[in-house]
């Protein structure tokens, strides 16, 4: 595989792991905006701390419900503000009273406001601050330079008739190696289907094997297809495929999965997936997004989870180290897409110096409305499936039967999914055939 040489092998591999604010990666990914939290972990108002691309923050929802992103530590005596209080107005330090606001300003110095007012000391101080939406069910922050780019409205965020939820996980390694994963097709085959058949006790059948996959790049990402020994070039998934969503996403159709980089060497995970109801369930209304936190290692014998599809991939990406070596690799023809990312990342970083947008920038409003993606099985999700239908068919049966991408789903979301489904925990009983999430579709 041929590789970009105009760079030093240890310069060129640390220029694409490196996220702090004075690297050229850090000064790249600063330009998009990244899902922090759930929104639904502030519905009261309330304090909530972040680690984001290596700055320590608080992320907070005051009394009059605006949310504010700013500097962890006071800058009076760099107190922790994650222990502060919202006013109707801002966030209060519980050490000596400063009252900072969204936007950075400060609002009050109790003491210093009483005894020297004619000083205005306040009007000195300013602390560190980022703008905050919310969309999705999710709160973005962005951390670049002015003018901010448009959060990109997603078509899946508008999509009806279905339960949402929004699962978060703390991985111990660099984001990069994470969104790798979400260009590598034939990973798939052996992290998740053939390596679940040996989880089981099994030592067969394998899935069908990969004979063909392909990689194409378009507006908002890439593109990656495949065939395998049991499918054609008519398939869904050689014809339209998954993607690569830019610049730290894999959108398969019904999630999306976010890699956050907290530092160089953590990433949170952001699961955002959509199950559709049934048509006798319709019309659905979800009034509120559940966000939950699931676990990766067990807690019995300290190893890596292995038995959901999100917890086997975690297995993979902190196995190759906190930043993976990847001066040791010797990357493969199915790896083409992997080169191809990290490519785009080299040419943006030289476009941004030059004073360019990067990939995936969204400014016009009228481009960022429901924006479209690739989807093999959008009528499906937007159409639905009557509940016998869903009952014949393996994969969204599977899916009543518990949440297969993590573990830890707590049981009130369990219970409010399969309201949402309109099926009981008994009606949700194992299907005896094999579950093949990659099988031909059928027909």
């Amino acid at each position: 595989m041929p590789q970009d040489s105009s760079l030093e092998p240890g310069s060129r591999w640390e220029v694409l792991t490196r996220t702090g604010a004075d690297t050229p990666m850090g000064d790249l990914l600063r330009r998009y905006w990244w899902p922090i939290a759930g929104a639904s972990e502030l519905e009261k108002p309330g304090t909530l701390p972040v680690r984001l691309m290596g700055e320590d923050l608080v992320l907070y929802k005051d009394l009059g419900g605006k949310y504010g992103l700013i500097d962890r530590h006071c800058r009076h005596r760099r107190a922790d503000l994650s222990y502060g209080y919202v006013e109707e107005r801002g966030l209060r330090c519980n050490y000596h009273g400063w009252l900072y606001d969204a936007d950075g300003s400060c609002l009050a110095q109790p003491y210093e406001d009483m005894a020297h007012p004619e000083a205005r000391l306040r009007d000195q101080i300013r602390i560190k601050a980022y703008p905050v939406e919310e969309l999705g069910g999710l709160l973005w922050a962005y951390l670049g330079p002015e003018p901010r780019p448009l959060v990109p409205d997603w078509e899946f965020f508008s999509w009806k008739n279905g339960f949402r939820q929004i699962v978060k996980a703390e991985i111990p390694c660099n984001w990069f190696q994470c969104q790798e994963n979400s260009i590598d097709p034939v990973h798939f085959e052996w992290t998740h289907s053939n390596w679940s058949v040996r989880l089981a006790g099994a030592t067969g059948p394998y899935t069908p094997q990969h004979v063909k996959v392909d990689f194409s790049e378009f507006e908002y990402g890439f593109q990656y297809k495949r065939i395998r020994t049991d499918t054609s070039e008519h398939d869904r998934l050689w014809t339209i495929g998954r993607v690569c969503l830019w610049p730290n996403g894999l959108f398969t159709g019904n999630h999306v999965e976010f890699r956050v980089p907290i530092d160089d060497e953590n990433t949170l995970s952001v699961m955002w997936h959509f199950s559709r109801v049934p048509r006798e369930q319709e019309p659905y209304v979800q009034n509120r997004i559940p966000t939950w936190q699931g676990p990766i290692t067990d807690p019995a014998t300290g190893r890596w989870i292995t038995s959901h599809v999100m917890n086997q991939d975690f297995v993979t990406w902190v196995g190759q180290g906190r930043i993976a070596d990847r001066s040791k690799e010797y990357l493969a023809s199915s790896d083409r897409g992997i080169f191809m990312i990290r490519r785009r990342f080299l040419d943006d970083m030289k476009a941004i110096a030059h004073g360019q947008d990067p990939k995936a920038i969204i400014r016009d409003p009228t481009a960022s409305r429901e924006i479209m993606l690739p989807v093999a099985e959008r009528e499906i999700l937007i159409d639905g499936f009557t509940r016998a239908e869903m009952m014949n068919n393996p994969l969204p049966r599977r899916g009543l039967q518990g949440y297969i991408f993590q573990t830890g789903q707590p049981p009130d979301i369990r219970a409010a999914f399969l309201a949402a489904m309109g099926f009981t925990e008994a009606e949700a009983t194992a299907d005896p055939r094999p579950f093949d999430p990659l099988a031909p579709a059928p027909r």
